[in-house]
């Protein structure tokens, strides 16, 4: 496999209504900015994209993301402490724990978090 690095953009309309969502999304404010995009490091070679350009309109709001998180209950406790509302939390078969935040552009971001692996028969 080719090492890539990966910069998802994401569309919005107004910069500051987003910088504040986003800021609280992540707990921090961006880890850069490059001109007039704000970028969130989400791994070791991926960045999240905020561009609120005039060349970027017709692309608001059509974004899916999924971020897999560890402490799913805890993150949107910090979130809904801020008013971030999500869908209903779902339990899939294989018992991962997926739920969907829609930023104030209908921008879609999902958080799922994988069951918590049992020890290893060794260690039982």
């Amino acid at each position: 496999m080719i090492a890539v690095d990966l910069h998802s953009v994401v569309c919005v309309r107004d910069l500051a209504v987003s910088l504040k969502w986003f800021e609280v999304f992540f707990g921090r404010p961006a880890d850069e900015v490059i001109g007039e995009e704000y970028l969130w490091r989400v791994g070791e070679n991926a960045w999240l994209v905020i561009d609120s350009r005039p060349v970027r309109a017709a692309r608001v709001g059509g974004t899916m993301i999924t971020f897999g998180v560890t402490d799913l209950d805890e993150t949107l406790a910090r979130l809904a402490a801020y008013g971030i509302e999500h869908e209903p939390v779902e339990t899939y078969g294989n018992g991962v724990r997926h739920v969907e935040i829609l930023d104030p552009d209908g921008n879609s971001f999902s958080l799922a978090e994988a069951p918590a692996q049992p020890p290893p028969a060794a260690e039982r």
